[in-house]
């Protein structure tokens, strides 16, 4: 009876199997490899009810009843079949290293079986998984791995089964045992840095939230902490370090993690973007994602594995994004921190998608798809300016200490107080001045900044038409100024900079001229009550005097030359900064494009 039955399902199995495109070429250990790859090797073939042996799935090998993997990539998604079988012909040619470390590189599936058959008919099993305690694996390794034995000039036969609740992901590589180390010494020190990291930002986020007292923080550091035990999960590592005898603990671990990180997120979000006062209808939206999360952590207590992870895992596509068109909606409404949120979030959104992606089987494991999420969570960190909320978490605390001490001093004696209030008051004047003057200037020439210009601009427009009078604007750009910063580094780059701003304010500092750094190495000098020919005339000698002598900067001589663009208002003309500035900007372009250390007039229109 046993020998009919194997007979049906071999029948059943190879009826089901796809047809073979082409022989799949046996795997080749050559002296010196280390590491093998063994997808562009190895033939699948799917087992829907998961009752196939290997002793049949050995004879449907041998009659070529495996399929090649689809685009050589052995991530399947979600799918219904009860289990995978792989297989690959391994021949250790002349590689001198006979034991090998077979792994398969996704450390969340269920039960995997391996079977190596020699030739004298030998056939050794294996097995590991997640749902197997951490120690039945060959290497403590957060990716299941197995110890094979090669001999040299011998052909194994590789046959893995492979079943998981979770995404079916197999990519299978050979390592030697020096190989292996230098990788999972790679691997360790990224994930460390990673973590790092997170520890710092969930730890920054104390401090703020301590400070501030600002919910939005709050529910930050959960957002962390839950999508740090996502990753760490994910990574395999949780079962290796937190739960390694409790498989089921291991798995319960993913949903509810899953469902904690996503229910911090749009928390996060409205509060953060003030979707209840700002936007109602995207308030509502957040929290019904909020109450789906919460039945969902509940709900997964009870459910099967993959009926909990598969839906928790799409969901993340309108989950990104509604988040995205929360920040969009907030940026139309004029909220300006939702800009920085936006370019903050959209890189771990982004991140977070992509791995569901792979998960999914939508996209191949690459990667940037593999490793999206840390890589978008790390963007984030360095995109949210952290050192601002840091700085005005320390200005409020002091502002409190003054205001404590000055009623403090105010109770004890008035006259006292009277006093240290008129100093108090004449200080914050003379800081707000100062800052008033600083908020003006560009930090690292010292002229006007272009917020600032832009004011006075407009008002010596304004002031030349009442009073008819001409006006000159010079727009001043440093030649080759990359070559110069790749050529020198870019604090010469800053030196050369900061020289020709002080050229500039020195040859006309007798015309009454404003002077401002337009952006980069670009500058704008407006020339008020000067004439066509005055200002060509000054132009050319601020030309000449930019290029007079070299910078100097590290015991090196750096030439520096400019062109200038030029655009004189006549009397009787009015225009607005931008035409004026388009027109000068016009110019400029011209002299750059005629060679350059040159001066060109705009055509007045």
């Amino acid at each position: 009876m046993l020998r009919i039955a194997g007979v049906i399902v071999l029948g059943l199995l190879c009826f089901s199997a796809p047809v073979r495109a082409d022989d799949i070429p046996r795997a080749e250990l050559e002296a010196g490899l280390t590491h093998l790859p063994l997808s562009p090797y190895v033939g699948y073939r799917t087992d829907p009810d998961g009752r196939a042996d290997a002793t049949t799935l050995f004879q449907l090998a041998a009659q070529g009843g495996f399929q090649r993997l689809p685009k050589g990539d052995a991530t399947f998604g979600f799918r219904d079949e009860q289990a995978f079988w792989f297989h690959s012909r391994l021949f250790n040619e002349s590689n001198t290293e006979q034991r090998w470390l077979l792994v398969l590189q996704y450390p969340l599936l269920d039960n995997i079986d391996v079977y190596l058959r020699y030739p004298d008919g030998r056939v050794d099993h294996l097995a590991s998984g997640d749902m197997l305690p951490f120690t039945s694996r060959a290497i403590r390794f957060r990716q299941p791995n197995f110890w094979v034995d090669l001999p040299q000039r011998t052909e194994v036969e590789l046959l893995v089964r492979a079943s998981s609740k979770s995404s079916m992901q197999a990519p299978l590589a050979l390592y030697t045992f020096s190989a292996f180390a230098e990788m999972e010494r790679d691997a360790q020190l990224g994930i460390g840095l990673y973590d790092g990291i997170l520890f710092a930002l969930f730890f920054y986020n104390l401090v703020l939230w301590i400070s501030l007292r600002d919910s939005s923080h709050f529910w930050y550091m959960c957002h962390i902490s839950g999508f740090g035990l996502v990753l760490f999960c994910l990574n395999g590592l949780a079962f290796e370090y937190l739960w390694p005898n409790q498989p089921k603990l291991a798995n319960l671990a993913i949903p509810l993690s899953m469902c904690f990180s996503q229910m911090a997120m749009h928390q996060f979000a409205r509060v953060f973007l003030e979707l209840k006062e700002r936007w109602p209808l995207g308030d509502w939206i957040s929290r019904g994602f909020i109450y789906c999360y919460a039945i969902a952590a509940v709900a997964s207590l009870w459910v099967d594995y993959r009926v909990a992870v598969q839906p928790l895992t799409y969901s993340v596509f309108p989950g990104v994004l509604i988040v995205l068109y929360q920040a969009f909606h907030a940026i139309r409404n004029g909220y300006r921190p939702a800009r920085l949120f936006l370019v903050a979030w959209a890189m771990l959104l982004l991140g977070t998608a992509m791995y569901a992606s792979v998960s999914a089987g939508l996209v191949s494991k690459v990667f940037v798809t593999e490793y999206g999420i840390q890589v978008g969570s790390a963007m984030e960190m360095i995109l949210l300016s952290f050192a601002l909320a840091y700085r005005y978490a320390n200005l409020r605390t002091e502002n409190e200490r003054v205001v404590r001490e000055a009623n403090e001093q105010l109770e004890r004696n008035v006259s006292r107080r009277t006093a240290e209030l008129s100093s108090a008051l004449e200080q914050l004047a003379d800081a707000n001045a100062r800052l008033r003057e600083s908020n003006r200037r560009d930090v690292l020439t010292g002229v006007f900044n272009r917020r600032h210009f832009r004011e006075v601009f407009e008002h010596l427009l304004h002031q030349a038409a009442e009073t008819r009078q001409p006006m000159g604007v010079l727009l001043i750009d440093l030649d080759h100024f990359k070559k110069v910063n790749d050529t020198f580094g870019h604090l010469a780059g800053d030196e050369c900079l900061r020289v020709l701003s002080q050229r500039l304010q020195t040859e006309v500092a007798a015309d009454n001229a404003v002077v401002a750094r337009f952006g980069g190495e670009e500058f704008v000098v407006v020339l008020p009550s000067a004439t066509a020919a005055r200002v060509q005339e000054i132009a050319e000698r601020l030309r000449r005097r930019i290029g007079s002598e070299p910078v100097r900067y590290g015991g090196k001589e750096i030439v520096i030359t400019a062109s200038i663009g030029t655009f004189s208002i006549p009397l009787g003309f009015s225009f607005n900064p931008d035409d004026a500035l388009h027109q000068a900007d016009d110019a400029l372009y011209v002299a750059k494009n005629n060679g350059r250390n040159r001066v060109h007039a705009a055509n007045k229109s």
